[in-house]
């Protein structure tokens, strides 16, 4: 291939990420994609081909090296390819923070009918995922247009709606995760997606979810990234057999 050798590693990281979110179910079929800076004005993003097989699916020759604005970035890239109809969303979360590494698009079930539900996620539980309970609590926010953000604009608004937040539920549509890691771009996703689980089997179950108690913070420590990133994405690795 044109870039046999070049940033292998990388293109590898974004594939395994890819699968890892399919196999978590956040994402379903061929819609979703995740990206990883590359310099300032390049990044390695899933793209489509005719053969495309689906998320769950990628491979490291599926992740290629673009433009924010899509262009190739370098010869031979895009190749039988097309880029995401919303890299804008990658382009304008990597443009409004030099800290975003990575982000990640998905479109996790649950997460999306908790939104159309009216359920705020919120954090409803301590020690089951401290790093899930500490992002709920500092609020994640909605983007309360359902379309296709496939422009600058749209983007922009997005972007706006999240604010200073790692993660944004786009009503209707899905999920916005941005981190300084694709690792941690993606185990946000999942703490998203198993907060609006929760939520739901509560409501199902004819209960309503409530904040933990506010004297719970205290004794909810950060275990670190040795824990929080590292040893949980050796957990989804394993489980995708890696």
């Amino acid at each position: 291939m044109p870039f046999a050798g070049h940033l292998h590693e990388e293109r590898q990281l974004v594939a395994d990420a890819c699968r890892v979110a399919a196999a978590r179910g956040l994402v379903d079929g061929i819609l979703g994609h995740v990206s990883l800076r590359i310099g300032d004005d390049l990044m390695l993003v899933r793209c489509r081909s005719d053969g495309d097989r689906g998320v769950a699916f990628t491979e490291s020759s599926d992740i290629r090296l673009v433009h924010f604005d899509g262009s190739a970035g370098a010869a031979g890239e895009l190749d039988g390819y097309r880029v995401p109809n919303e890299l804008p969303i990658h382009s304008e979360c990597l443009r409004a923070k030099p800290q975003n590494q990575a982000v990640a698009h998905l479109h996790p079930p649950e997460v999306v009918a908790a939104s159309l539900a009216g359920i705020t996620i919120r954090p409803i539980y301590g020690a089951f995922d401290i790093p899930g309970a500490w992002m709920a609590r500092a609020g994640v926010p909605v983007y309360e247009r359902a379309v296709l953000i496939r422009d600058a604009r749209l983007a922009r608004e997005m972007v706006a709606a999240m604010g200073d937040h790692p993660v944004a539920i786009c009503r209707g549509h899905g999920i916005v995760s941005a981190a300084e890691t694709v690792q941690q771009a993606v185990l946000q996703a999942i703490s998203v997606d198993q907060l609006a689980r929760m939520s739901m089997r509560i409501v199902a179950a004819g209960g309503t979810p409530r904040d933990i108690d506010d004297a719970d913070w205290d004794d909810l420590p950060d275990l670190g990234a040795k824990f929080n990133t590292d040893a949980a994405w050796k957990f989804e690795m394993a489980q995708l057999g890696s």
